[in-house]
């Protein structure tokens, strides 16, 4: 296998580990070695031009390639679930373009979690349509499609390229679509580890939209979903679907070598400005080093500041201008230039949120640093296999954060390297979400109670409710939408909450499009909103029209809003008790609240200012601990110390562990610790699902909390800092900032609660 960059990569991993500044962070440096193809040795009995194609591409068939072609040819649903650049597309366009060859009006719907990778594969189909000479017409059907072309793109291509947004919006109008859908044979979801938690409740409900509606017009399309590597890749597929699958998960790709350098400043020295100054030497090591490079940040924000404060340390170098940030909110313009100058080379380095962690294939990129872990294992070996592509080897950097759980996996490499994928999460009961997917449904065609395979059991008692609020009308044909506002606009598919401020500037042109969960933290008056690497300060928040004023203002600093949480106990579902304490699941409100914000320079915070803003309010599902008085007798050397601080630091441990166990991003859950809850009457620690009607996370942990308190305990008692620190007790969430938190007595808990789950 040929190592194409090897000596690049070989000169900066011998900087790293050489460098007096950088040495001394590396917790790990490891190889992963390379890997063979495995190719099939059947007849593909695929028709001339296409063995005439693959021939002059000196393409072979790996064995999952060949599985995939079987597979669909024989009218199966697959998933496809082989690592990064394992071949997946050309899997399931084989198929896909040898149905569409032979039935001249079969058409297929592919759908992409992202524009650059809709973009990317729309010209992938281009070039097959002529390479082989078939007539497909591909076309992109999305938000930045001209109506002008609409029109057009749905009568005439046979192959359409779309995103879930999009299908959410246009399902409603789907008699314009009758010649497409009553002919479709295929619905390709490509990236569909993606659609998890929240996000993929509503995608799965939206599947199944577009299936009902397809079954009205007489077609039964097949689905060829792709994925990265999953835990439960059956369970997964048929609940997104709603449909029997087969799995893929043999990979026969080749894999050349890649090395994984785990790099932590906080290995040395507690400081935030530690941390950004390696985020912003590392990528320039990496460009100097002639490495293109690839930074996954966790925030919007940092992908912009880590490309402000690396093009200003580059000054006049060259290379100061061949840097950029990738995010959303940039216009379609903005995205296609900066994919076209990284595709062509000009670009040689990137820093992006997730928004390509699923983006396009490009064979040049050599490196992916981390700016932090993205939060599962999974993420993590997508993120790493953006590079290394197309016979290159490659070089992955994790650089960690503060936060806990980036401490105990840098430290634990094992978890990475030893462990399997987590489990993808799909909650198909959620009220909340059922009932807007419901009111949609509506509007594309009458509900009956024949449609409960669709939206489950309960259905009838859901679609009253919506009738009671004059939502929906009950006629002879069924249920019927019956509102002004369009369906598709009241219910977001991103989260519970649908509420949109628009961010402006002083001539009313839109900057960007913020939820109302983000435009509280990140528009409130006052703040610093990043776009495009240009600052705004927010001057005008008004919450009756949504819509926040800005002006442009070149500062360095930036802002970090703090809220307090309260907690109102609803209905208590389930209870266990084990003596001095006892465990409880059920509903509750939740009402959070931005009271003040800290403006930051480098980590460090150089003042703080009042906020005047109303709770943001919602009924989700929680697991809490109430404690009796006699569990705190026992800890005699403590007595002068505040206990309350010890079940502060014990909520902070069990939220910070979360997702080794349940896969879920950090702003999925909340907590509170109270001395005494009005509501327990008790000493009391919360953990709560952070989206209105709760998305199961809770309740998972309220099924195995031994696991959970055991993990808080160990990160707690692996730690050698004395008083806690970023690496155990720290959370960046804390309204508190992280204040009033005690580690001897947060110990003495968890080993009581852990002691007692072992009797």
């Amino acid at each position: 296998m040929v190592n194409l960059n090897n000596s690049k990569i070989t000169n900066f991993l011998s900087k790293l580990s050489t460098d007096s500044i950088h040495k001394s962070n590396i917790e790990l440096i490891k190889e992963i070695p390379p890997k063979n193809a495995e190719y099939t040795e059947n007849n593909l009995d695929l028709p001339d031009n296409f063995k005439e194609y693959l021939l002059k591409k000196d393409i072979k068939l790996y064995t999952h390639q060949y599985s995939a072609l079987e597979n669909v040819r024989n009218r199966k649903n697959i998933l496809l679930t082989t690592s990064t650049a394992s071949g997946k597309t050309l899997s399931f366009n084989l198929p896909i373009l040898e149905t569409l060859q032979n039935d001249k009006d079969a058409t297929a719907l592919y759908i992409y979690p992202t524009k650059a990778l809709t973009n990317d594969q729309l010209n992938n189909l281009k070039n097959l349509e002529n390479e082989l000479n078939i007539t497909l017409k591909p076309e992109i059907y999305d938000g930045d499609t001209p109506n002008s072309k609409r029109k057009s793109i749905r009568e005439k291509s046979r192959i359409i390229l779309t995103n879930p947004h999009e299908l959410h919006q246009v399902l409603q109008y789907n008699p314009k679509w009758i010649s497409f859908f009553k002919n479709l044979k295929y619905i390709v979801i490509d990236e569909a580890h993606t659609y998890r938690g929240i996000f993929g409740s509503n995608i799965s409900f939206l599947i199944r939209r577009l299936r009902r509606i397809c079954g009205d017009y007489g077609s039964d399309p097949q689905f060829i979903l792709a994925s990265a590597t999953l835990a439960n890749a059956k369970e997964f597929s048929e609940k997104l679907v709603g449909l029997d699958f087969t799995v893929i998960d043999k990979d026969g790709s080749p894999k050349n070598k890649k090395y994984f350098v785990f790099y932590n400043t906080l290995k040395n020295e507690i400081s935030e400005s530690s941390w950004y100054s390696a985020a912003i030497n590392i990528l320039e090591l990496c460009m100097k080093y002639g490495l293109q490079t690839i930074g996954f940040t966790l925030s919007r924000k940092m992908a912009e500041l880590i490309t402000i404060w690396t093009k200003k340390s580059l000054g006049n170098n060259i290379l100061s201008r061949k840097i950029s940030s990738y995010r959303s909110g940039f216009t379609p313009e903005e995205r296609r230039d900066i994919e076209s100058r990284l595709k062509n080379g000009d670009l040689r380095a990137l820093t992006s949120t997730n928004a390509l962690e699923v983006g396009i294939d490009i064979g040049s990129l050599d490196s992916v640093i981390m700016y932090g872990y993205p939060g599962t294992l999974m993420s993590l070996w997508q993120q790493a296999g953006r590079a290394g592509r197309a016979g290159y080897d490659s070089v992955v950097t994790l650089l960690s954060r503060e936060s806990p759980l980036d401490q105990y996996i840098i430290s634990h490499p094992e978890t990475v390297f030893g462990k399997t994928t987590e489990n993808a999460v799909i909650d198909l009961e959620n009220p909340q979400i059922i009932v807007g997917q419901l009111l949609c449904a509506a509007a594309e065609l009458p509900i009956t109670l024949n449609d409960k395979p669709y939206f489950g059991e309960n259905i009838e008692e859901y679609l009253n409710q919506l009738s009671n609020c004059s939502l929906l009308e009950k006629t002879d044909r069924g249920w019927v939408y019956i509102n002004t506002v369009r369906a598709s606009e009241l219910v977001s598919l991103d989260s519970i909450f649908s509420s949109e401020f628009k961010v402006v500037d002083e001539k009313g042109n839109l900057i960007e499009i913020l939820d109302e969960m983000h435009a509280y933290p990140e528009a409130h008056v006052g703040a610093v909103l990043l776009h495009n690497s240009e600052n705004y300060i927010i001057k005008e928040m008004d919450l009756e029209s949504k819509v926040c004023t800005t002006v442009k203002k070149d500062v360095e600093y930036y802002t970090k809003a703090r809220g307090s949480t309260n907690v109102e106990i609803i209905n208590e579902l389930d209870r266990k008790d084990f003596g001095s304490f006892s465990i409880h699941f059920g509903e509750v409100i939740v009402s959070k609240t931005y009271i003040m914000y800290d403006v930051m320079k480098f980590g460090k915070r150089m003042s703080q200012e009042l906020l005047n803003l109303p709770p943001i309010t919602f009924q989700t599902t929680a697991l809490w601990y109430t404690f009796e008085d006699e569990f705190f007798n026992d800890f005699e050397n403590l007595k002068e110390k505040d206990f309350g601080d010890g079940l502060h630091g014990t909520e902070h441990a069990m939220i910070n562990i979360f997702p080794i166990h349940i896969m879920c991003d950090s702003h999925d859950i909340g907590g509170l610790s109270t001395n005494m809850h009005y509501g327990t009457k008790k000493p009391s620690i919360f953990i709560y699902d952070g989206f209105e009607g709760g998305i199961g996370l809770s309740k998972k942990a309220y099924e195995m909390p031994e696991k959970i308190a055991k993990t808080a305990l160990n990160l707690i008692k692996d730690c050698t800092c004395e008083e806690g620190c970023p690496a155990c007790l720290y959370s960046p969430n804390c309204g508190n900032d992280n204040q009033n938190l005690d580690k001897q007595y947060t110990l003495a808990i968890l080993e009581k609660i852990v002691g007692i789950f072992e009797k």
